[in-house]
């Protein structure tokens, strides 16, 4: 397995919604192929065992991520929501969810796509229905469109994760600080 997905979102619906990158400018697509789609469903432990999907899954889980991103932006602008839209999260939600099964080494889900789509889609219902609307931000990256939960203390978090968007406005910050010292000390 591929360990290239990131979740930092707080929410596997904000996670999934989060696989088309840099939605402003060139829109980098990280299910481009029914393996990366069932990677990330693996990776984000909502299933330990996946049906292979394929490219009829990639599209219907490609629709799906659009909608959530949809609708969240919207409920974040205080907005209405689009009616097909609610109409294609809401038809995932209704399919059955992937269950998880008690064995006896512990807990194990096993699904297919389908199934694994439907549980996202049910967390993006939650999310939208529940109290960590207010605590949902978009990360300060103008390039990053990834939507995040922020749980910090008096919610001053400004980027989707430090490894991914912090560290680089930090460092553009302390490398823009130290060209300018030594000309102010100059002067």
């Amino acid at each position: 397995m591929n360990y290239e997905h990131a979740f930092v979102c707080g929410n596997p619906a904000l996670d999934f919604a989060a696989t088309l990158r840099a939605r402003r400018t060139v829109g980098f697509e990280m299910f481009g192929t029914p393996d990366r789609l069932d990677a990330w469903f693996i990776e984000s432990g909502l299933v330990d065992t996946i049906a292979p999907a394929d490219e009829a899954d990639v599209e219907q889980a490609r629709e799906v991520r659009e909608a959530i991103y949809a609708l969240v932006t919207a409920r974040r602008l205080g907005q209405e929501y689009d009616e097909e839209t609610l109409d294609r999260l809401n038809g995932a939600a209704r399919r059955p969810p992937a269950t998880p099964q008690l064995t006896r080494t512990g807990r194990r889900t096993e699904a297919t796509a389908e199934q694994a789509l439907s549980t996202v889609a049910r967390q993006a219902v939650e999310l939208l229905s529940g109290p960590d609307v207010p605590l949902m931000k978009e990360c300060e990256n103008p390039e990053c469109t990834r939507i995040y939960i922020d749980r910090s203390r008096g919610m001053r978090r400004q980027w989707c994760g430090m490894e991914s968007c912090g560290n680089k406005f930090k460092a553009a910050a302390y490398r823009a600080r130290k060209k300018t010292a030594p000309r102010a000390a100059a002067d």
